[in-house]
């Protein structure tokens, strides 16, 4: 079962050194890091890293983190690598390197302070899913992977699953947007916040309805992500906060727990 989720933005500048010198995102980075500290405080067994990628891809195993793709050279960053994942071993042959939104939330739960198993799960574009049946509604697929990522029997590592889901909102808000102005991303972005900090079957469910088209219009990372969470929650109650939202450099944020509500007399209560 899924006892928390964490959700943090996927940016690169929220890792210190990304930027060079400057200092960026201090706030939200800040948030992201209380977010995650969250996460673990619920006690999970094991982490499923759920975040946008260039295609569909599980790495249940051995895996690197770097921003090297993204021009961040791992050098250049002033968190450390947890060494389990340092991406300076070329003699690990076979050792996939997780994508850039993926390592970025690898390095938050290492500077975290976690030490236990971690799977990443990366969900690509529409145009790259390749999975049988999942043209015809792929947010169905990505809600039954959620599912099976948190089923009790899936996996070593224990029952008790903690959920890190990176994803942005949309990146066309005004003239510093690394995209071109949309108008339609303020309502949109509005509509997708209120939901996170609700939380409630209502709210799931109309996260679960969001067009991964418009969403891909928007340049919305988190769609994806968003729905793997969706299927990981289930049914089960839980209690959502939204610790920062901000929109620097024209992109929405957003930093965000959802903690399993315990069922009195229940497991896990």
């Amino acid at each position: 079962m899924m006892v928390a989720a964490s959700l943090v933005p996927a940016t690169v500048l929220l890792v210190p050194g990304a930027a060079g010198r400057a200092e960026v995102l201090v706030d939200l980075r800040a948030q992201a890091l209380a977010s995650v500290s969250a996460l673990l405080a619920a006690g999970p067994a094991r982490v499923v890293v759920v975040a946008p990628g260039p295609t569909d891809r599980d790495l249940d195993g051995a895996v690197r983190a770097s921003l090297a793709s993204a021009g961040v050279p791992d050098g250049r960053l002033a968190w450390s690598l947890p060494t389990a994942l340092r991406s300076s071993h070329p003699a690990q042959v076979g050792v996939p390197t997780a994508g850039v939104a993926a390592s970025v939330g690898l390095l938050l739960l290492a500077r975290s302070g976690w030490v236990g198993p971690v799977r990443v799960v990366e969900v690509g574009p529409r145009d790259t899913a390749a999975v049988a049946g999942e043209a015809t509604d792929r947010g169905a697929h990505l809600r039954a992977l959620g599912s099976r990522l948190v089923d009790t029997g899936a996996g070593a590592g224990g029952s008790r699953v903690g959920v890190l889901v990176v994803g942005s909102l949309s990146a066309r808000h005004g003239p510093d947007a690394p995209l071109a102005d949309d108008e339609r991303a303020a309502a949109y972005d509005a509509g997708v916040l209120a939901d996170l900090a609700d939380g409630s079957t209502a709210a799931r469910k109309r996260l679960g309805s969001l067009d991964e088209g418009v969403a891909g219009e928007l340049a919305v990372t988190g769609w994806g992500p968003w729905q793997v969470l969706l299927g990981a929650v289930g049914d089960d109650a839980v209690d959502a906060v939204v610790l920062a939202a901000s929109a620097p450099f024209g992109a929405q944020h957003v930093v965000a727990t959802w903690l399993r509500r315990p069922v009195e007399g229940g497991e896990g209560s």
